[in-house]
């Protein structure tokens, strides 16, 4: 067997997990992820395949040690125990490309000469003779990776980052950057549409990059085939023989992925400039007669020739990185979507873009969205399927109607994000250190800015309270706006990720009344579950965080017992009773919308229906019939709105006048050992005191608050109630 080796190998960050399958497929087998790369173990010859066909990769990073940072001397000392005899010559050159710092080592430059010494000094032994530092020509590059206390030392193999395929020595305005490409293809499902006989098209071109980078994925070309030189040719542990064997395999491929049914390419660009310079880096990419670029509009663009009856349209559109260039795209975004309409149905349109809001003036609904970065500007891939199931009115992002993110007043918007940096680095830690992806992150902390602001993973949801009297409406509109000019750059969200909408006391059936109708729900986790959430259509999302420390309590207690959930909502107290090992379970909600969504919640985390019911029911009259006998439950969660009349009830439900009941026929279905937990949400609430003397009851609310809802004690309040003994 080859002896084993370590890598790391980097990439920008959100490809890591696209990283580790490329990897697997060289045969190297991954050790854990990091957030901008991958370690791995294999050979050298998987290293070198990883160089020579990783489309993602920016570096092959062969490891050698891990040494102590936490003093020069521990650190200077870690570097001069490595055998370097066995990886330069003693008269050779070499740099070091050293990153990060901690305490000792501020600078990154400091930290690069005490690696250097410890090099040069093991070398050079008692001789006069020692290697020297070149920058620009080295025989290797020593990377020196500190994280704390510990510095990762490891012979970058690669030389030049892998991105630099070399076909592309110009570039057009705002290229991508190579892997960044290839990873848009990857996620947009280019190989499936290749396979069977796609196409592929770039109407907004510029320098070709994702044409490119299509092509050569296509016709299966190693991206690094083009190359000049890799970091590891002048290193002396290199295997001339074992490299020319993968170079040669290399060109074999290349050779016969020229041989079968080969797409069709076609880009275009208004810019007849960044034309010239595709055609030129697709001659040095080898690819003259097989990619076709020509200049025309997106808004002229038509189908001619013959063209597969699928395929993939791929665009990196301008999106201006200020909000008032960004009006002016829209009817851009506009064109393209009718272009793909008119000209491609039955293809898949994919739309990388760091303004993804403008995706709405497409006029497609998108069923996938991916987040990467353009540089440091944070960006989206949406995908739609070009169909007319799938067509939605195209929106003009700059209409009136919609509060614009604006700052009017800079100081008072500056207090907001101090506060929410502050709360993102406290409750976010904390959030992140708990396995937490949902959470309140803000809730009306200034009273200024009357907002509740929750993270659902990668997306923000914003209610905003009814202003009180003393606020005029076009303050409370002023103030709005700044938040969200704020929020989206202090969480790092995309404003298409952050959702707005205005709460205040419901009652009667407007409780149930939709806020919008888009049907786009979100897939988040809860205690390692899974869960449908919708930000936009409902005043309430799916899952009501408060009750998260509940759920936890439900789902550690649940194992054996039959549980009963009362006005179940979306069934997620009920998803958690299954987790917990629950042998059968009855959730009751009178929506119908509502037990849809619980059974598909109970769905998405494998649970058998037969055994973990859902109804729908009016839950007073259901608990006012005399309990049938299979009616009997070890644990139950009863937690009613404070006032409902919907027409699908037969009276009206006031909590604090009908608590006492409903906790008197609900423990007529609790087991003699058994527990209900009560909650409901009425700040005023009081419970009755008959109930303390006929039942065992415990105020549990302190111990149900997590530390994102402390700040406001009264979100809900929480009892256990048992039979006495």
């Amino acid at each position: 067997m080859p002896v084993q080796h370590e890598f790391f190998v980097t990439c920008p960050k959100g490809m890591d997990n696209l990283l580790q399958d490329e990897l697997v497929s060289f045969g190297l087998e991954p050790l854990k992820l990091a957030p901008a790369g991958v370690w791995a173990r294999g050979s050298l010859a998987d290293g070198y395949r990883a160089c020579l066909w990783s489309r993602l990769a920016n570096r092959v990073l062969l490891h050698l040690a891990s040494v102590d940072a936490t003093s020069n001397e521990t650190l200077y000392q870690g570097v001069h125990e490595i055998p370097w005899a066995e990886h330069l010559s003693v008269n050779g050159r070499f740099r070091v490309m050293f990153s990060g710092t901690n305490e000792l080592i501020r600078n990154t430059q400091y930290g690069a000469q005490k690696v250097k010494d410890g090099i040069v000094d093991r070398l050079r032994g008692s001789g006069t003779v020692r290697p020297s530092v070149d920058a620009k020509d080295p025989d290797i590059t020593v990377s020196a990776r500190l994280h704390r206390g510990q510095l990762d030392i490891g012979i970058d193999l690669s030389g030049d980052s892998l991105h630099m395929r070399g076909y592309r020595t110009e570039k057009g305005i705002a290229p991508l950057r190579e892997n960044l490409a290839a990873a848009l293809l990857m996620r947009a499902g280019w190989a499936g549409i290749a396979a069977a006989g796609g196409d592929f098209i770039d109407p907004m071109c510029g320098s070709g990059t994702l044409l490119i980078e299509a092509a050569m994925m296509a016709m299966d070309q190693a991206p690094g085939r083009l190359r000049q030189r890799f970091g590891f040719e002048r290193w002396l542990g290199h295997q001339p023989d074992l490299w020319l064997e993968l170079r040669q395999e290399a060109e074999r491929r290349a050779w016969e992925g020229k041989q079968g049914t080969i797409p069709r390419f076609a880009g275009f660009d208004q810019d007849s400039r960044v034309i010239a310079t595709a055609w030129r880096n697709i001659s040095r990419a080898g690819l003259e007669g097989i990619v076709h670029v020509e200049a025309r509009a997106v808004e002229d663009f038509h189908r001619d020739g013959q063209w597969a009856e699928q395929g993939l349209v791929l665009v990196n559109p301008p999106y201006g990185e200020r909000l008032s260039d960004r009006k002016q795209l829209g009817p851009v975004y506009q064109a393209l979507g009718q272009a793909v309409k008119d000209n491609l149905q039955g293809w898949r349109l994919g739309v990388f873009t760091g303004a993804p809001e403008l995706g709405h003036a497409i006029g497609l609904r998108s069923y996938r969205q991916y987040n990467f970065s353009a540089g440091k500007i944070p960006a989206q891939l949406l995908l739609f399927e070009v169909s007319p199931e799938n067509e939605a009115r195209s929106r003009d992002v700059s209409a009136p109607g919609e509060v614009r993110p604006r700052i009017s007043h800079p100081e008072r918007a500056r207090m907001l994000e101090n506060r929410l940096r502050k709360n993102l680095k406290t409750l976010g830690q904390w959030a992140r250190k708990q396995d937490i992806e949902c959470y309140r992150l803000y809730d009306a902390d200034m009273p200024e800015f009357a907002l509740a602001i929750d993270v659902y993973g990668d997306w923000v949801h914003i209610q905003e309270y009814a202003a009180p009297k003393s606020v005029d409406e076009k303050s409370a509109r002023e103030r709005l706006a700044e938040a969200m000019a704020v929020i989206p750059d202090v969480l790092g969200t995309p404003p298409e990720r952050v959702i707005c909408k205005h709460r205040q006391r419901q009652s009667g059936t407007r409780q149930y009344e939709k806020v919008a109708a888009t049907g786009e729900f979100l897939e988040v986790t809860e205690l390692g579950s899974r869960l449908k959430v919708n930000l936009r259509d409902y005043l309430d999302t799916g899952l009501f965080l408060d009750h998260r420390p509940v759920r936890r309590w439900i789902r550690d207690h649940a194992r054996g017992k039959r549980f009963l959930n009362l006005f179940c909502y979306t069934g997620v107290a009920t998803v958690q009773a299954v987790a917990g090992g629950a042998s059968r379970s009855l959730s009751l909600d009178m929506s119908k919308t509502y037990v849809d969504w619980a059974r598909d919640n109970l769905r998405l985390n494998g649970a058998d229906l037969t055994k973990h019911r859902v109804e729908p029911a009016d839950c007073v009259a259901w608990l006012a019939e005399k309990p049938s006998p299979d009616q009997r439950f070890d644990l139950i969660f009863m937690d009613p709105p404070t006032f409902s009349n919907s027409a699908r009830m037969q009276g009206v439900l006031d909590i604090q006048r009908d608590h006492s009941k409903l906790i008197w026929q609900a423990m007529s279905r609790l087991t003699a050992d058994g527990l209900l937990i009560f909650s409901n949400n009425f700040r005023r609430f009081k419970l009755d005191d008959e109930l303390t003397e006929l039942f065992e009851v415990a105020n549990v609310t302190p111990s149900t608050l997590d530390r994102d809802f402390q700040r406001n004690p009264k979100i809900h309040k929480c009892w256990h109630i048992r039979h006495k003994v």
